[in-house]
């Protein structure tokens, strides 16, 4: 007995630390209801908390006897943030929930959550957490996340602690990898730097660049062929002689302005840009789910439209630059360059080579019940597409950036070594969508490209680099944006420019802005920047192991 009483205690402990290092924030931000009591357990044993207990803690701020036992493992800014997490009210209201719990990414979050968040009859949470959300959203001022513990449809909500710290476990063990992944990126890029006086001749050089005053045109493009018209705009600088042509491709839940800055930038600064809308996987798509007119996030099927949407704006500008006044002598279609963002960034790599891997895709899809890698719900989704090659690639484009790509299930190895283009991957350590390990770090060591770039912005979010568009459906948190996006933004567009005039534009006198030395000396905090241009498997299994 007095073994047993060890063991409760150890475990009751160990799930307290597991709540100070912020499960129970996490846990109480996801779908619970009508509950009075919310209980850990592992195994037979099991620890009580009053849902009472939370309540008082958010409305008051004061612990009573019952939260005391689990507050003294946590310091005074975790119970702040479990207090504000409790009572930030859920920008989202009932038709927004109902959609996308019902949608099969909404369905595997909820398969997911459902074996740690259970019912008193220990049985998957499924429903009821579904429910609890959808009840707390119909009083949508109330709609908070401690309403959604009262609206748990038993009189307890059980945590399974066993799968709650596998979790825990596979996280932690995916920061501390990521953290020794980009300690060996930052010492790589200290290496390759050797600052000099060059160093201060090109940031000089750099800010003496010509500017061009440019125009912006919207054009409606209509691909018969797919069923499947979508708008574009196009930046044409005030030159006369023809020029290189970028295209910008948004990520999910995005669109064209979320990268307006950027095509601003390369605009200025001569090239060409045409920034297409991606009608199944944009912001328009995402905010049709939450009023209730679209039944999922995205089709699998965008996976193949997307590519295909730059390969068809690339033919109309090829049209419009023999026939339409605004267009003759201006576009250089023979150099052609890409770069998108997430959902963008996979179809830039899909445009420069890599082919969809439905035998990764075979590998990896059927183990992602306790993934930690969002990025992976989406791309599991191109499983249902039908079994066969797809003419995605487009000899036409000379060189890709790839921002926060996913890319590890639905291209993998195989795929991947395939591109022959210059390729630079821009990656934020601190990722939580697309985890920069898994989806870009490993990635860019399959690659076997002469002329590929691995960028890593440091404490870089999943939405870092992208703009604020006045179309979002749904703001993104501060928090969730991270610190100095503008920081992040200025980063993008100082090494887009050099990297598209070295191998779109062909000017190899930008080469030397492709350097350790040149981003070791526009690098700031609280975003830190590095570059590396090679990194081994090796390497990084001796840095991560």
């Amino acid at each position: 007995m007095k073994n047993l009483i060890t063991k409760r205690v150890v475990w009751i402990k160990l799930a307290c630390r597991v709540l100070s290092i912020g499960l129970l924030p996490t846990l109480t931000a996801y779908p619970v209801l009508g509950a009075e009591r919310l209980t850990l357990f592992y195994g037979i044993l099991e620890q009580s908390i009053p849902i009472n207990a939370l309540e008082k803690y958010a409305k008051t701020g004061k612990i009573d006897d019952d939260l005391a036992v689990y507050a003294r493992y946590a310091n005074k800014k975790q119970l702040t943030q479990l207090r504000n997490v409790l009572l930030t009210r859920i920008p989202l209201n009932i038709v927004n929930i109902s959609q996308f719990l019902y949608t099969p990414i909404g369905e595997k979050l909820l398969e997911n959550l459902g074996e740690i968040i259970q019912t008193e009859s220990h049985l998957s949470g499924f429903y009821a957490i579904r429910a609890a959300l959808i009840l707390a959203a119909t009083d949508q001022n109330n709609f908070t996340l401690l309403n959604v513990l009262r609206k748990f449809p038993t009189n307890s909500i059980l945590i399974n602690l066993d799968q709650s710290l596998q979790i825990v476990y596979t996280l932690q063990n995916l920061v501390n990898q990521t953290q020794n992944a980009v300690a060996l990126i930052n010492e790589q890029s200290q290496i390759q730097s050797t600052p000099s006086n060059l160093t201060s001749k090109l940031l000089a050089d750099i800010k003496k660049a010509r500017k061009f005053t440019w125009q912006k045109q919207t054009i409606i493009l209509n691909d018969q062929s797919r069923n499947r018209t979508f708008p574009a705009d196009i930046y044409l600088p005030n030159i006369s002689n023809p020029r290189p042509i970028i295209v910008i491709s948004h990520g999910l839940g995005s669109d064209r302005n979320s990268f307006a800055y950027l095509a601003e930038h390369l605009a200025q600064s001569g090239f060409i840009v045409a920034v297409p809308e991606h009608p199944g996987s944009n912001a328009e798509q995402f905010q049709a789910l939450l009023s209730g007119t679209a039944q999922t996030i995205t089709n699998p099927r965008e996976f193949i439209d997307r590519p295909l949407d730059v390969k068809y704006l690339l033919d109309e500008l090829t049209w419009l630059s023999q026939n339409n006044p605004e267009f003759k002598g201006r576009l250089n279609l023979q150099q052609i360059g890409v770069v998108g963002q997430s959902f963008g960034g996979y179809t830039a790599l899909a445009l420069a080579g890599a082919e969809i891997d439905f035998e990764q895709l075979q590998k990896d899809c059927p183990d992602i019940k306790n993934t930690i890698n969002i990025s992976l719900l989406l791309q599991c989704l191109a499983i249902n597409l039908p079994n066969k090659e797809y003419n995605l690639f487009d000899p036409r484009v000379k060189a890709i950036i790839a921002i926060d790509p996913v890319d590890s299930s639905i291209m993998g190895k195989a795929s991947l070594s395939q591109i022959k283009i210059p390729v630079m991957i821009i990656s934020g350590s601190a990722d939580t969508i697309a985890p920069a390990l898994p989806e870009q770090i490993i990635p860019f060591t399959w690659l076997t490209t002469a002329n590929k770039y691995l960028v890593m912005i440091n404490g870089g979010t999943h939405f870092s680099t992208i703009a604020e568009s006045p179309n979002a459906a749904v703001p993104v948190p501060m928090q969730v944006i991270g610190s100095s996006p503008a920081l992040a933004r200025s980063y993008v567009k100082a090494l887009s420019v050099p990297f598209f005039q070295t191998y779109v534009a062909e000017q190899p006198s930008y080469l030397p802005y492709l350097s350790a030395d040149y981003v070791n000396t526009i690098s700031r905090q609280p975003l830190p920047l590095s570059l590396v241009q090679s990194l081994t498997p090796e390497q990084l299994q001796e840095a991560v192991k």
